[in-house]
């Protein structure tokens, strides 16, 4: 039996993302047999004018896509990392506070993942990885038709999902979380949106 694709969008910006990223990676790390695309979007392209400057080409947004660009670095050349770098950049940015436009922020995740920050900053200097970013978020907008993050994308359904709970340690409550989003896709097409009007704490 395959393993189950998916792919899930992020931006490091978006605490939502976060939540449903760290289920993700606590439920990967616990042994859950899923095949995930981790695919970054941009949510300053997102709210581009039509016919307006794309962020890629825009220097004085450089600064905004400098963590993805350090973290697809890590994804596609260091994959061991990656989740470490990956959780470490959103707890930076939604844990601390820190700005992920500081090159030192940055820095100091990887770092503490153990991964060379000079090699990849290196790299992301080379351009390459902004245009990895581009290519997955403009495929994202055009075959899936990508408006946000989280956005979850199995085969040719997608759909936004906000999940308001962290998982902590307990890999049972993520891998439940995630199935949840998954049984919905699958077998509830007809819900378009399920919201709730107040939020339980």
């Amino acid at each position: 039996m395959s393993r189950r694709a998916l792919s899930v969008t992020y931006d490091y910006r978006c605490p939502f993302a976060r939540n449903a990223h760290e289920h993700l990676v606590t439920a990967l790390r616990g042994g859950a047999d899923w095949d995930v695309e981790f695919t970054p979007f941009s949510l300053s392209q997102a709210h581009v004018e039509e016919g307006g400057l794309p962020v890629w080409d825009d220097p004085a947004k450089a600064r905004d896509l400098l963590a993805t660009e350090a973290g697809l670095v890590v994804r596609d050349s260091v994959p061991d990392r990656f989740f470490d770098v990956h959780v470490g950049l959103f707890a930076a940015r939604h844990d601390r506070g820190l700005d992920l436009r500081d090159e030192s922020v940055i820095r100091d995740v990887l770092d503490a993942s153990g991964v060379d920050s000079d090699a990849v900053f290196a790299a992301v200097a080379d351009g390459g990885p902004r245009d990895t970013f581009r290519k997955a978020h403009e495929t994202a907008v055009t075959t899936s038709h990508v408006f946000g993050v989280p956005t979850f994308v199995v085969g040719d359904s997608a759909v936004f999902v906000r999940i308001m709970t962290r998982p902590g340690e307990e890999v049972s409550v993520a891998r439940s979380t995630i199935e949840g989003v998954l049984t919905l896709l699958d077998d509830h097409p007809e819900i378009n949106e399920f919201k709730h009007t107040t939020i339980k704490r």
